[in-house]
């Protein structure tokens, strides 16, 4: 996700190489087809993650559920572009909602 939201908002140093660019290369494919390849790898993760998940594992949940829960952060921060380089609104309005903003009941 990461590659796919520096290589899509032009955030990547020139010198750097991506997996976006790396796989266009290879394949022959365009920026948009690197990016649906990866969207669909990304998918299959999640769904992958959460089957394991339902699985009874003699691991502790704390322990799955931290994992589980940075997966969660990157998804967030990295779906609308590099949130995490460079904090946006919508980072920031997450952010503020969830612990500063109080709950109406």
């Amino acid at each position: 996700m990461d590659d796919v939201a520096e290589h899509k908002f032009k955030h990547r140093r020139e010198d750097d190489c991506s997996a976006i660019e790396c796989y266009m290369e290879e394949y022959g494919v365009t920026a948009e087809e690197a990016y649906d390849v990866f969207t669909k790898h990304v998918e299959s993760a999640w769904k992958d993650v959460n089957q394991e998940l339902l699985k009874p594992t003699e691991m502790p949940t704390e322990v799955l559920n931290r994992s589980l829960n940075l997966a969660r952060v990157m998804d967030v921060l990295y779906r609308e572009g590099d949130g995490y380089t460079y904090v946006g609104k919508a980072a920031k309005g997450g952010i503020t909602s969830l612990l500063i903003e109080p709950i109406a009941l």
